[in-house]
Parts: structure tokens; sequence; C-alpha cells
């Protein structure tokens, strides 16, 4: 298919093969996305394989790390080069990844081999979004962004049920092996469907790979330093203090390299232009936000509510059913009251849902937390999408993968923030009501045999009171990415019309005759940031 704009032939040919390669990017998507969390429940049978009990959770954080600060790299290089060479070069890192991490050693191996899957795995995460907003005109985004939402929350949710199901009925390296096939048809879809429009030759200049090198050195750095701070060691221990030191060191190199580079990384616009830069702040505290119900959620349910794993997942995957129906109508929403607007009645709603967790009764039933979650997946729905849609269409090509990469990567950084954050806060809450001692996955071990406490009550009502802390301060983050949308974001976003809709420009949006709030001509005016 074609990607882009060209003839009217280009565009029946598009709409004739698009869904061969919407089908390939769900296929990456869900690995992805599966990839994960699949390993979480399968770790006892990989550390009774291999050992390396003491460095296990590397195999998590390893592939989080790759993944995410490669973000940035990888969209600019779909920017310089296009799409589809970035996307089959992540495919097959990925695939090479799983390959080898079936034939792990030992653990050490198995660590290395992952961060080779999340190098693959970023590629392909940004690319997947990037690609979504060149196949589909503007009206008709939020439809493969549903479809993209779906898949991945499913896949997410799904994860862990199916890792523990492969490493109970087969070996644990099944886990890996069963990406191939996926992925392979994946593959075979972008190489045989995809193909990108010839472009006016433009001046290239030199890949800026010293700033590439230097954005992973110092994304490597200070993930490091907020995975295993408060896990691996103490936070202000020399350890900690290190990394935190040569993480700000590196930001600084960041900086200058940047600076001097012709063809940036981390190009200046992306946080001078007002929209993209509010964008980035917001999403970024949505990975706050995210890191209650996705991270506590279930221990809440286990440990408080009593519920079986099972169970417990699904309290939580009834998110995962109202989501990317909001999503899909949150169109009919900003089309009338603008992506900024659209967004403040989500955020604002989440912000609402996640205060009102604390005041659920304890023990309470397991329907009153599925409704929350229920609430709260409308309410993001509402919100991240047009944001995204949003940033999409503010820019053209040249420029769409930088900036989808720049917001998926604060909102990664944003979610790793909130892990080590509200991990402190749940700790710490739990500590002060057991008289200074335990820590939240302590506890909830030991509520899995309630017969060996002499006082199960009492451990399930700090857990409570610490999720419940937790809750308040993801909705705290909530407050402040409405903060951020109302007094930076501008009021309407200054949206590029796209050539196809250059005749029906003068019709406006619906609900809104004889104006475009969100649109501009096809060239960019100085007036991006204005309200």
């Amino acid at each position: 298919m074609t990607v882009g704009t060209g003839t009217d032939t280009d565009a029946r040919d598009a709409i004739r093969g698009r869904g061969a390669v919407v089908a390939a990017l769900m296929l990456s998507m869900a690995l992805t996305a599966v990839d994960s969390t699949i390993v979480s429940t399968a770790v006892p049978q990989i550390v009774g394989s291999l050992g390396g009990f003491p460095i296990f959770s590397w195999l998590f954080s390893g592939y989080l790390l790759a993944a995410t600060v490669t973000l940035p790299v990888y969209g600019k290089l779909s920017d310089t080069f296009g799409r589809k060479p970035v996307l089959i070069a992540g495919s097959v890192l990925f695939l090479l990844g799983s390959a080898l991490c079936a034939l792990a050693w030992n653990m050490e191996s198995l660590i290395a081999f992952r961060v080779v899957q999340g190098l693959g795995g970023g590629a392909i995460q940004g690319t997947v979004q990037t690609l979504a907003a060149d196949l589909y005109p503007l009206k008709e985004r939020p439809k493969i962004q549903a479809k993209l939402s779906t898949v991945w929350a499913t896949s997410a949710v799904a994860g862990p049920a199916l890792g523990g199901l492969i490493a109970s009925c087969a070996d644990w390296r099944w886990i890996f092996l069963i990406n191939l096939p996926i992925g392979a048809v994946a593959l075979w879809l972008i190489v045989r469907h995809l193909h990108e429009p010839a472009r006016e030759p433009v001046a290239r200049g030199r890949v800026d790979w010293p700033g590439a090198l230097a954005v992973f050195a110092c994304g490597g750095v200070l993930l490091t330093a907020l995975v295993q701070g408060g896990v691996a060691w103490a936070w202000l221990s020399a350890p900690s203090l290190a990394l935190f030191a040569t993480g700000l060191a590196l930001v600084a190199v960041v900086v200058l390299i940047e600076r001097r580079a012709a063809e940036p990384i981390i190009p200046g616009w992306v946080w001078r232009r007002r929209t993209i830069a509010a964008v980035n702040l917001a999403l970024g505290a949505l990975g706050l936000v995210m890191v209650a119900p996705t991270v506590f959620l279930p221990t809440y349910a286990q440990s408080v509510l009593g519920l079986a794993p099972i169970a417990a997942g699904f309290v939580l995957s009834v998110m995962t059913l109202s989501w990317p129906v909001s999503a899909a109508l949150s169109q009919h929403v900003y089309r009338r009251i603008g992506f900024r607007n659209t967004a403040v009645v989500g955020i604002g709603a989440a912000a609402l849902i996640l205060l009102a967790f604390p005041l659920l009764p304890y023990p309470g039933a397991a329907w009153q937390p599925a409704l929350v979650m229920l609430l709260l997946g409308a309410a993001l729905g509402l919100f991240q999408l047009p944001l995204i849609v949003g940033v999409q269409s503010t820019v053209g090509w040249a420029e769409r993968g930088t900036a989808t990469a720049s917001i998926l990567f604060c909102r990664q950084i944003g979610q790793t923030l909130g892990a080590a954050l509200f991990g402190a806060v749940a700790n710490g809450v739990l500590s002060a009501r057991l008289g200074g001692s335990g820590s939240l996955d302590s506890v909830a071990r030991v509520l899995d045999d309630p017969g060996s406490v002499a006082d199960p009550d009492r451990l399930r009502r700090a857990v409570d009171t610490a999720v419940d802390a937790v809750y308040v301060g993801a909705g705290c983050a909530a407050v402040l990415a409405l903060l951020i949308l109302l007094l930076v974001a501008p009021r309407r976003f200054p949206v590029l019309q796209e050539p196809q809709e250059a005749d029906q420009g003068s019709r406006g949006e619906p609900g809104q005759p004889g104006s475009q709030p969100d649109q501009l001509s096809p060239t960019r005016r100085e007036t991006d940031g204005a309200p």
C-alpha cells in the first residue's frame, strides 16, 4: 500500500491494501505488549532452570530500559529514512532477541537477550503509532488508534496468564519461541504490503550518532537509578547517588551535543512548540497515573479482597473494555470542542475517579473496584487518544516520527518514575501502619497463607491504606495533567490541513459551521503555540 499523499490512484491502492498493513501493525503491537508482561508468571520456572535469582528483576528492567531509551532515536530515524526500514529492522531485532532468549544458558545471557528484544520493541512501539497516523487521515485516526489501544490493553492483561499457562504446560522457552511465527507473519505483511511513496529529495544531514549514543546512555543510567532504587539498593546509598549524579552529567552532555548537531536526535522544536511540550508533560503525568491500577490494584484485589489471581486480573481487565470504546468515540467530542478540551474532560473525570477509590468500603466487594476501573478506562480513553491524534496532526510527515516518539517516551518515563515514587509511598505507609517493618511485596506474600499470621486483618487493613495512598497520589498526578493542559496547552491545536481535505477546508468541523478551530492552512504559521 501507499503511505502518505499521492495521486488518486495511489489513494485507491492505499485503501485496498491498507488492511494487510493494519493487521501487521496489530500483530506487532500485540507481540511487544505481551512480551513486556508474559515473563512475570514464569519466573519460578526460569529461575529453577537457569538460577540467578538475585538478578532476575533485570528480565523486566533490561527490556524496559532498552525499549524506552531508544524511542527518540527510532523516531528521528523514521523521519529521516522512512517508517518501513525502521519497522523492519526493529522487527528483525525483536525476533532475533526472542530466538536468543529461547537459547539462553544462564540468567545473565537471558537478560542480555531481553535487552536485544527491547531494542527491537522500541522501534516497533514508536513506528507502529507513527504509521497509524500516516495510514489514516485525521477523521479516521480514532479507528486505528482504538484498534491499537484494544490490542495493547488486551495483550498486556493477557500476558501474565499466557506466560503461566505456557510455563505450566510446556518448557518456559516456548514463551519466546511463540513470538517467531507470529512475528514472521507480521514481518512478511510489512515487507509485502507496506510501500511508502517516493518523496521529493531533500538534503539529509548526517545522522546524529553521537547524540543517539548520549541519549541512550543518559536514559539508561537514569532509568536504572529509578528502577533499581529502593529495590536493589537504598535510595540514598552510594550506587543510587552515583547513578543519579552520572545521569545528570549525561543530561548536560546530551544538551551540548544536541545543540551543536545539524540534525539532532531530540530536536529543540519538540519542547519549543507549546502544543507538543504540553502533551509531552501531560502524558508523562498519565504514566504516573497508570501505575496505580496496573501495579497496585492486583495486590489490593488479592490481599484485601481475597480474590484468586485470575479474578484479580479481571478486576483490572475491565478497564481495557471501556478504554478503547471511549477512545473510538472521542472523535465525536473533539470535533465539537477541540482536542484540548476533550482531554481536559477526560483527565478531570479520571482525577475524581482516582480520588474516590479510598472511599470504597473495607473490605468491600469485587464489583466496586471493578466499577471504578471501568469508569477510569472510559475517562483515560477520552484523555489520551485526542492528545496523540492532536499532536500527530500538528506536524507533517517529516516530523511525525519524532513527535510521536517524544510523547511515548515521556509517557514511559512517567510510568517508570511513578513505579519508583508510589512504591516508596506504599511501603512508607505500610511500615508506619505496621510499626516500622514490612514492605508491600512481603506482606502480600504473607497474606497468601493467612494461617501463618496471627492477625491477618491488621495486615489487610495496612495494605488497604497503602493502596489508598497510591490512588490519592495518582489522583494528584491527574490533577497535575489537568493543570498542564489548562495552563500550558493552547486552547486550539494548530492542526495542519491534509491534502485530501484541502478542498473541504471552508466547511469547518461538525458543530462549528464556517470555522476550523483545530486546523490551519497546509503551511504552518508562527502562531503554533498561540491560544
